[in-house]
């Protein structure tokens, strides 16, 4: 089959390679997908250049990629909860960095997958999962939204546009750090948005009439602002910066889990989940898309169509 590779470290994404490779092996209780879409995410990209080596194994060649939508093509033993022609979505981490989803297929475990919702293309399926679940995983950890003020750092990207959506469902009141271009896209999510940066701190007190209850940081490198505007008994959590945790916050790192990626599927399905594509990707393009997501000028999901 044909997929993405590259075989070993590094920043330059003309290192990428499309070849062919072995059809996956199907260990038992896993589930072989055709893959029809593939999210790109910032973490691939930083796997490349080896920036999470002291965490994640590595066997080279690698096949990055952690989202997947697609067609079950093949059933591991004892997975009664899938059949062959089943449509479903998955966040496909392993914990071996290996054999990833921007291939023709790939293998994942059955504990991971729930089934597609019919209303969602293959794009929004694909491009779903490991946002979306950072997203949850964060606006729970919040607790009790309603009636309370959140600030979300980094509103507008995948991660953050989808939590805005999340907190304000939830009843919150939220304000949204973005730059200038992008506050009339958060304002159709429900947020009040302000623009990143000095002075943010002051921008953020004006607009909540004093400290917010709560705090979801999707950008980094903004704690001393958090400190700073969230009231005392207030929560706080990060998916960029591990250093919350030494002042009471939550660092989040999502888990595959299909259960959850469920629990999104179904916002999705109801209507509750608004998920904008920004542009879709070839296998031979992965690098075009790599350059867009490392721009960090985004707004919406980059896909890849095997």
């Amino acid at each position: 089959m044909r997929a993405v590779v590259y075989d070993r470290f590094t920043k330059d994404f003309d290192e990428l390679a499309v070849r062919d490779v072995p059809e996956p092996k199907l260990p038992p209780a896993s589930l072989l997908i055709d893959v029809r879409a593939a999210g790109v995410n910032p973490v691939d990209w930083k796997l490349m250049a080896g920036y999470l080596d002291a965490i994640v194994p590595t066997q080279f060649p690698v096949i990055p990629g952690w989202d997947v939508a697609g067609v079950v093509v093949g059933t591991g033993f004892d997975t009664p909860e899938f059949q062959i022609g089943d449509e479903v979505m998955a966040y496909a981490r392993k914990d071996v960095l290996s054999t990833g989803t921007f291939a023709e297929r790939v293998a994942v475990p059955v504990s991971a997958v729930t089934a597609k919702p019919a209303s969602l293309s293959w794009e929004q399926a694909g491009g779903l999962p490991l946002v979306g679940g950072a997203a949850l995983r964060t606006i729970d950890a919040l607790g009790e939204l309603h009636a309370r003020t959140v600030l979300i750092h980094g509103a507008s990207g995948g991660v953050g546009s989808l939590a805005v959506q999340m907190a304000v469902a939830r009843g919150a009141r939220v304000i949204g750090t973005a730059s200038e271009v992008n506050h009339d896209f958060l304002r159709s999510l429900g947020a009040e948005p302000t623009t990143y940066g000095d002075g943010l701190a002051e921008r953020v007190r004006a607009l909540a009439g004093g400290q917010v209850d709560a705090v979801a940081d999707f950008a980094g490198d903004v704690l001393t602002v958090t400190l700073d505007v969230l009231s005392p008994d207030g929560v706080h959590a990060s998916i960029a910066d591990a250093t919350v945790r030494d002042h009471g916050g939550r660092y989040i790192w999502v888990r595959p889990d299909g259960s959850e990626t469920a629990r999104l599927a179904a916002m999705a399905d109801a209507g509750e989940l608004r998920i904008d594509i920004a542009g879709t990707y070839g296998l031979d393009e992965v690098a075009e898309a790599f350059r867009a997501s490392s721009s960090g000028h985004t707004r919406g999901k980059l896909v890849i169509i095997p």
